[in-house]
């Protein structure tokens, strides 16, 4: 298998995917591993998990180089892609802390004790979206709790995966604790299938459905779902900020963010107009380059071609639909397949399937007033974010308290998120296991 650069086509990794056949032998071998470490003092485990942190700093530019190359994104988001890689260490400590330590208090018979436990062998199956970040916050806290992991990063996203590794081994993790499985969906199938006793997954709605089915008859393993969302944006005034908010939440990281702003719902009328007007222009207007290009752009390509032809299906079919272009989605010329444009569509009145389609296409839906747009930013069968541009404090305190969401952000992107809280949504965007601080929940049993 290897992975290339979506700007350039070039091969950045080239390696043996990890035959399904071996799986169960890795996760023997990490069985056999974890007494010894699960019984390690919590301040030896805290050690390893800094010294892997310092390890992240020292190899940051080298690190960021090789997500850029395997994903396309500019390198100043690589960076700060290793930058939270780095504060989930300290983040992670502090959230076993205050999630999954010990207490005790006296009682009528005696003393009433609360210990946490690790599950045992964990399967962190990664994304390519954010390859370090998103793995590593199953990683970090699953390790410090004192379980062992087997790592399985995705099949386009190789070199990273194998990078993080082997910051781990430096850092002074005892072998074993931390498997390396690369491979396609067969490789990931055969790893939900062995032995694990959770399973810790980002990826596509699609993706966490046949996970659900695959250990529907397995309730022993535990599973936290992250699955992306039909997210919307409610913009109801102030059309010169709004236009930079909703380019941050549409069309960051070439829109490929499960937290990513799909839907943009705006008034009806000569404020829907202003706004609308207002993100045409500053979506002209963005800089579109590959990661090591001279100067500073806002996105580089997808993942890859196919994904852009995926995207420009979708984007096909909301037009076939009656949906009003009102800025194309389009392959850019002199570049390879993955490059497109942002795209935004005016899909009012217009019944569209409830599907994430992960590319930068904003869709504009206008609403006669604030009743019906709440309504609309609802109307998912997804909750991961949702956001509300608008001077208006007593509109934002309906919308906090009526938004089905998990993460609700006002008068910045759909995708702002804190570390030292829960990350995670409702409805089919997940499975009420939040990760980010609230990942010590699921890495340990009270």
């Amino acid at each position: 298998m290897h992975s290339l650069d979506p700007a350039t086509g070039e091969t950045v990794w080239d390696g043996e995917a990890t035959p399904p056949g071996r799986i169960p032998a890795l996760v023997e071998t990490a069985r056999k591993a974890l007494p010894a470490w699960a019984d390690r003092p919590l301040d030896d485990r805290i050690a390893i998990l800094r010294r892997y942190a310092e390890i992240l700093t020292e190899r940051a530019e080298t690190l960021a180089r090789d997500i850029s190359r395997e994903t396309g994104k500019p390198l100043w988001e690589s960076r700060a892609e290793l930058g939270s890689m780095t504060a989930k260490v300290g983040v992670s400590i502090a959230a076993q802390a205050e999630r999954a330590g010990s207490r005790q208090a006296d009682t009528g018979f005696g003393r009433a004790v609360l210990r946490h436990r690790p599950h045992g062998v964990m399967a962190v199956l990664g994304p390519y979206n954010f390859p370090g970040h998103l793995p590593n916050g199953h990683i970090v806290p699953a390790l410090l709790a004192g379980n062992a992991v087997l790592f399985k990063p995705s099949e386009l996203t190789p070199a990273i995966g194998e990078a993080m590794v082997a910051a781990w081994r430096d850092a002074g993790l005892p072998e074993g604790l931390l498997g390396l499985v690369q491979g396609g969906p067969d490789t990931g199938r055969a790893l939900v299938a062995s032995d694990i006793d959770g399973l810790l997954f980002t990826g596509s709605p699609q993706g966490g459905a046949a996970l659900r089915r695959a250990l529907v008859d397995r309730p022993h393993v535990i599973m936290a779902l992250e699955l992306g969302g039909n997210n919307p944006l409610i913009v109801w005034d102030s059309p010169e900020e709004a236009a930079s908010i909703i380019v941050n939440s549409a069309f960051v990281t070439t829109g490929q963010r499960c937290s990513c702003a799909r839907r943009i719902i705006v008034p009806e009328g000569r404020m829907g107009d202003a706004i609308v007007d207002a993100l045409e222009a500053l979506t002209a207007r963005l800089p579109i380059a590959a990661w090591d290009e001279a100067g500073e752009a806002f996105m580089g390509p997808l993942i890859s071609a196919p994904a852009a032809d995926r995207a420009r299906q979708g984007v096909a079919a909301m037009i076939a639909a009656g949906a009003r272009t009102i800025r194309p989605f389009e392959h850019i010329p002199d570049r390879s397949d993955a490059f497109v444009t942002p795209a935004i569509l005016d899909t009012t009145g217009i019944a569209l399937p409830d599907e994430e389609i992960f590319a930068p296409v904003a869709q504009i839906i206008r609403v006669p007033d604030f009743d019906a747009a709440i309504r609309c930013a609802n109307d998912t069968v997804y909750g991961l974010s949702a956001g509300l541009v608008s001077a208006d404090s007593a509109l934002w305190a309906r919308f906090v308290e009526e938004s089905r969401a998990g993460v609700v952000n006002r008068n910045r992107p759909t995708t702002g998120a804190a570390g030292n809280m829960p990350f995670g949504g409702l409805g089919a965007s997940g499975n009420h296991r939040p990760s980010a601080y609230y990942a010590a929940d699921y890495c340990a049993y009270p």
